[in-house]
């Protein structure tokens, strides 16, 4: 079986690199165009590229696509199923129906929850207690299509969404093989559109701690954000990067309010049911560091107002 697999960051890659390592017939590899990175604006791969020239495997990155800009890698590579990983684009209805067994996308949720975007983030910052991978045969809709291959995963309490990417690109991966090793035996599954739930692209300004809201809602939103682009609140007008977190009791005080200092634990911060405890952070003009090592150096005005 001929599989044309399309992707883009490193969760893709990681399923690419799953398909090479199951001996699967991987015959190219279509990804979005590089971008320039860094000061020096260099050109850079995608993860995707990498992880197909590593080995072997013909890259194509059409700018476009819905002008039949594929047809022609279609017409010379004739894949028999085209495996679909955070490409980036919807995919038009001529690169949909062309297979023979269809577009399988590895969604990182447990649809019809968290279709979009970001589901693994939304996840975290929901509050679920466990997600999932799932494998489904794409449609013309946003991650709408008939279910395939289901597998759970829990969410650890202070677990971020850089862990939890490690852990779905390798359940993502050893998925999709299943589900193409299987896929003449597969019965596929309609969603239930009235469960469906959507995951948007998460933007700077989402990450904006709101002191009001609850511990948990905090705690939730800190490690979800991270590592990208890292929760964030405002001391003395200046941005400070809030890196680990932890739960705390609740304190007397104002909403926001640095209540003091405990070794062993953090900078405390009152929230409108509790406590947060700032465990590791980065302060403006300084690097990532945890809070005990930046008071070495550095003073902190207790009773100051996050905002």
């Amino acid at each position: 079986m001929k599989i044309l697999f399309m992707g883009t960051p490193d969760i893709a890659a990681e399923c690419l690199r799953s398909l090479v390592l199951a001996g699967m017939n991987v015959v190219g590899a279509v990804s979005q165009p590089d971008k320039p990175k860094g000061r020096g604006h260099k050109l850079s791969p995608t993860d995707v590229k990498i992880a197909a020239e590593e080995n072997g495997i013909p890259v194509f990155q059409p700018k476009k696509l819905k002008n039949g800009e594929l047809i022609p890698v279609l017409d010379e590579l004739k894949p028999d199923i085209i495996a679909v990983v955070a490409y980036g684009k919807l995919l038009p209805e001529y690169i949909i129906s062309y297979p023979k067994y269809g577009c399988i996308n590895v969604h990182a949720s447990l649809l019809p929850k968290l279709r979009g975007a970001a589901p693994i983030q939304w996840a975290i910052i929901n509050g679920e207690k466990k997600t999932g991978i799932t494998t489904m045969l794409m449609d013309n809709g946003l991650d709408t299509g008939d279910m395939l291959l289901r597998q759970e995963i829990e969410i650890g309490e202070y677990e971020t969404s850089e862990d939890l990417f490690v852990k779905m690109a390798k359940l993502g991966g050893d998925l999709l093989v299943k589900t193409i090793k299987n896929i003449k035996s597969i019965t596929p599954v309609p969603q239930n559109h009235e469960e469906q739930t959507y995951a948007p692209i998460i933007k700077k300004d989402m990450a904006h701690i709101n002191w009001s809201k609850s511990t948990n809602e905090i705690s939730n939103l800190i490690c979800g954000m991270n590592s990208w682009p890292m929760a964030y609140s405002y001391y003395h007008d200046n941005l400070v990067k809030i890196i680990t977190a932890r739960k705390g009791e609740p304190v007397n005080g104002k909403n926001g309010q640095i209540i003091g200092f405990e070794k062993g634990r953090g900078l405390r911060i009152k929230t409108c049911d509790g406590s947060i405890y700032i465990v590791k952070a980065q302060f403006p003009n300084s690097k990532r560091m945890g809070i005990d090592e930046y008071l070495r150096g550095h003073k902190i005005d207790y009773g100051t107002i996050l905002k």
